[in-house]
């Protein structure tokens, strides 16, 4: 996401749209509070207050490009698996022959921020040709 600063009612929608993504893929509490890299002090039961729609995510750098992956992740997923919604859901709680056999999930779970970007890539090669293409400009001084 670009540096945008979204209003009240606009975070209010990408707060929901994120916990319903979330909440498809079967994270537990703890899982939702470490991949949105919300406060540790955060209570279980107070994500409830970010369903509803009473409390929104924050707009800091990190949260929304964690934001971003996790949308681009659902995107990449809706588009391979258009027909399937239950591979959609459990394609984060699979082994994955990349990962050396550990689920994508798990990755993102140890990696934090790295783990989401990796993730992302093995699911939206196009995500993946896109940063390789940035990491070559660079590269050549461009």
């Amino acid at each position: 996401m670009s540096d945008k600063k979204f209003n009240n009612e606009e975070m209010v929608s990408i707060t929901k749209t994120v916990m319903r993504y979330l909440d498809a893929w079967k994270l537990s509490s703890e899982e939702i509070i470490n991949i949105l890299a919300i406060d540790t002090t955060t209570r279980t039961r107070h994500l409830q207050f970010f369903r509803s729609g009473s409390k929104t995510l924050s707009q800091d750098k990190e949260t929304m490009e964690r934001i971003e992956h996790i949308a681009g992740i659902v995107e990449a997923l809706r588009t391979a698996y258009p027909m399937n919604v239950h591979i959609r859901s459990e394609w984060l709680h699979k082994p994955c022959r990349r990962f050396q056999s550990k689920t994508p999930l798990s990755i993102i779970m140890a990696e934090g921020m790295n783990g989401l970007i990796r993730a992302r890539i093995e699911v939206d090669c196009a995500y993946g040709w896109k940063l390789s293409e940035q990491m070559t400009t660079k590269s050549q001084g461009r």
